[in-house]
């Protein structure tokens, strides 16, 4: 088994189909099979089924993907940390939207300052898309806001964060000093996408409280939600992180909920079989 092998099998799971991946690949049909074929007899196991003409990836497959990843990734790493220790080094970050808007541009900053000669690539999304980025090594590692559910990360909390409900100025909530949980029932709710960490937690509240709710609106970031509830189109639940400017100018109002909390933990994960290089180890250490 050989760093070819494995390059050739990410070629076929990647677009599962033999043929295809021989032409990414600038190889031969044979060739591509071939080298599934050894890799199959020399670990004992199919890796794919050929039903109908078509390939699935087996148990043992994906066992194996996961592995290969990040073998071909250590490989590329070896080769750059070896090539590079007198030059810049680069670490790949995620973050989920809010964390990505709120915590880690100042976590950037301080760790920047202190190691000028690494270079910080961040990359945003929901917390369930960079959670699949993490687990197919496009990013060394991320800060989210949101559950993750593969066993093949390690998560470690690293922050907490409160939501609270907001409403605009004009809104009947505005003067209320306390709103009753039932009251949010009968309002239209302004919320994040599938996959969103905020989202997820509003809902997990909500449902625990055995109360309803009305999405009239689905957004992926913080800022469409806020503008929608300025102008009076609904009420949400959002960190209160993302909303201290538009409260101290008086754009928005933030209320109480009696007996109501919206509570949870960031957390910074990474893959169980990531290598972590110096650079990256001093940039999560710079977290906690």
């Amino acid at each position: 088994m050989t760093l070819r092998h494995l390059r050739i099998f990410i070629a076929v799971c990647d677009v599962m189909n033999m043929t295809a991946a021989a032409e990414a690949l600038f190889m031969s049909q044979p060739a591509v099979s071939q080298a599934i074929s050894e890799l199959e007899k020399h670990y004992g196991v199919r890796l794919f089924e050929r039903l109908s003409r078509k390939l699935y990836l087996t148990q043992a497959g994906e066992k194996l993907l996961s592995y290969a990843r990040h073998m071909i990734r250590m490989s590329k790493d070896v080769e750059i940390e070896m090539r590079t220790l007198n030059e810049t080094s680069m670490i790949r970050v995620g973050a989920s939207v809010t964390v990505g808007a709120h915590v880690l541009p100042k976590l950037v900053s301080s760790f920047q300052d202190s190691n000028p000669r690494v270079k910080v690539e961040v990359i945003e999304d929901n917390t369930a898309k960079i959670e699949k980025m993490v687990l197919q090594d496009q990013i060394d590692f991320a800060l989210v806001e949101g559950e993750t559910v593969s066993t093949d990360l390690i998560k470690k909390p690293f922050m907490e964060d409160e939501l609270v409900l907001i409403c605009g100025t004009r809104h009947p909530f505005a003067p209320l000093p306390v709103i009753t949980p039932d009251e949010l029932e009968k309002e239209p709710f302004i919320i994040r996408e599938e996959g969103s960490g905020t989202r997820k937690t509003f809902e997990d509240v909500m449902t625990s409280a055995s109360l309803s709710w009305e999405v009239i609106w689905t957004c992926n970031n913080a800022d469409s939600i806020k503008m929608a509830v300025s102008e009076g189109l609904g009420v949400s639940v959002i960190s209160k992180r993302a909303v201290r400017n538009e409260v101290h100018s008086g754009l928005l109002r933030i209320k109480k909920i009696d007996g109501l909390h919206f509570k949870r933990q960031f957390n910074l994960i990474h893959h169980k079989n990531k290598y972590l290089t110096c650079s990256m180890q001093k940039f999560i250490d710079s977290c906690f």
